[in-house]
């Protein structure tokens, strides 16, 4: 990063700074460098954490408007059917997972404050037109907001997916190298976890405002209906907030530059590729489960589908999921730092298979219990949050371990191995993130092989997936530990 001829921090209008160069000692320490960068994280993780709430929304209020079991409409007056929830669901991971390409240059184009207020405001669309479309629901079966206008406003829940790539690329400008680990990790933390807040806070709002009468709906059994267009409305005035903060309290730096040739090089570069099909594997078995989770507990464990506080208050235990790998996230990290990532990474696929074996045979035992599943797919949500950590930790060890010809071949245009690792981190991010779409639909299709069974089906998508997991730590071991252990190294 350039520094000005004297080292010192230059403010300018728009919140601009020239001159930025936190591996200034003087900089960092004297002149409020490091202030200003822990600044930025707290209102770029404020953001980042409304956008992977509104990602997630739809993971709660599809399930919401799923045909009941008695064939009638849902508690809010909708009956779709069981595939389209699945395609209402994974929609903003796939649209999420495609914005991250470009969000990633965005930074360097406009400056991480006004990115960041202008990716901010996006997310009132998506939360807004959410409220309205579920407001023009069915009466007594009649009209309501259509599958495909329902289906265009879950893919605008995409944006939040977007947030997450460059925010990471707006902090990595900030730090030194010495602490972007801990940066990026707190970053990445304060955004996963927001999938947790979504899917305890939401059915809580719901149901704590719940109407006395909907014209056309029929009351539940305490004779009151969800009020679930406060599942978009409620966020509103947090979204807005954010977006003051940002506006007020962040920077832009003129040193933030994109890198288009440090993409190209990390698109060549063969390990790049491998790195981002393994975190399919961990993040998005995250992100992809955590979305499919309160439909897994509706479907199969109706009866512990929601749990009472108080006489009016009711939430779900599938926050405990994304709370759980999100939370163990920076640990992973923590243990690759000691035990190297590569062999991190290769026990936490080996626990996901396990968990995954187990879940399957609880959900196929006679009478299934809802604890035991509940709890090994706890240790499966811990799996791929460690494996998130540890993968994060793994490729800038990679790059470094296989830095030599191929970038002394790139040298004179000036792509060195950091620029690649910075590259290859905001693509496997990307990458990852299309697991969010891919583990809904494979619990989709196999529904729909089992002909409509829900438990067989459930099962079979299970069984799906522990047979991925085992390709993943097959490569895994092929590529990251097998070639360094006969090295007598480790990545």
């Amino acid at each position: 990063m350039a520094a000005s001829s004297n080292g010192l921090l230059v403010f300018r209008k728009g919140r601009w700074i020239d001159g930025w160069d936190p591996e200034n000692f003087d900089q960092w320490e004297r002149q409020g460098g490091e202030r200003i960068a822990k600044r930025n994280l707290i209102f770029s993780v404020l953001v980042e954490h409304l956008g992977f709430i509104t990602w997630g929304l739809w993971a709660i209020v599809a399930v919401q408007l799923q045909v009941a079991k008695d064939g009638g409409p849902g508690p809010f007056g909708f009956a779709f059917s069981s595939g389209q929830v699945f395609w209402l669901i994974s929609l903003p991971s796939l649209i999420g997972a495609t914005l991250r390409f470009p969000y990633t240059f965005m930074v360097a184009k406009m400056g991480g404050r006004n990115w960041t207020i202008i990716s901010g405001t996006l997310l009132l669309i998506p939360t807004t037109l959410l409220a309205v479309a579920i407001n023009n629901h069915p009466v007594d079966g009649v009209g309501g907001t259509s599958y495909g206008v329902m289906a265009l406003v879950a893919s605008l829940a995409g944006f939040g997916g977007g947030n997450f790539a460059s925010s990471m690329a707006n902090i990595t400008f900030f730090y030194p190298q010495r602490r972007k680990g801990w940066a990026l990790g707190m970053n990445a933390a304060g955004g996963n976890v927001g999938q947790a807040v979504i899917q305890f806070v939401v059915p809580i709002i719901i149901s704590v405002f719940a109407f006395s009468s909907v014209a056309g709906i029929t009351p539940e059994k305490n004779g009151k209906v969800i009020n679930l267009p406060l599942a978009g409305w409620f966020w509103i005035p947090f979204i807005v907030a954010a977006v003051v903060c940002a506006i007020l309290f962040m920077n832009n730096l003129t040193s933030a530059k994109s890198d288009s040739a440090g993409y190209v090089a990390a698109l060549k570069e063969p390990h790049n590729w491998i790195l981002s099909f393994l975190y399919i594997g961990t993040f998005g078995s995250f992100i992809g489960l955590s979305g499919a989770f309160p439909k897994l507990i509706a479907d199969n464990f109706p009866n512990f589908s929601s749990f009472h506080l108080g006489a009016t208050a009711a939430f779900s235990l599938s926050f405990l999921g994304p709370l759980v790998g999100s939370l163990i996230r920076p640990f992973g990290g923590w243990l690759a730092d000691r035990l190297g990532g590569a062999y991190v990474t290769a026990v936490a696929f080996g626990v996901m298979i396990v968990a995954t074996l187990c879940s399957i045979l609880v959900l196929r035992t006679s009478s299934p219990s809802f604890w035991g599943f509940l709890a090994v797919f706890m240790i499966l949500f811990a799996a791929t949050g460690t494996g998130n950590g540890s993968m994060y930790k793994m490729i800038p060890t990679v790059y470094n371990d296989k830095a030599g010809q191929r970038d002394a071949q790139h040298r004179s245009a000036g792509i060195t191995t950091e620029r690649k690792i910075s590259a290859s981190l905001g693509i496997v991010s990307a990458i990852g993130a299309y697991g969010g779409f891919l583990i809904p639909q494979v619990f989709n299709q196999a529904i729909k092989l089992q002909g409509n069974r829900v438990t067989p089906g459930y099962t079979l998508g299970l069984w799906w997936l522990f047979a991925a997991y085992i390709v993943f730590l097959a490569i895994h071991v092929a590529v990251y530990i097998i070639p360094y252990a006969r090295r007598g190294t480790r990545v």
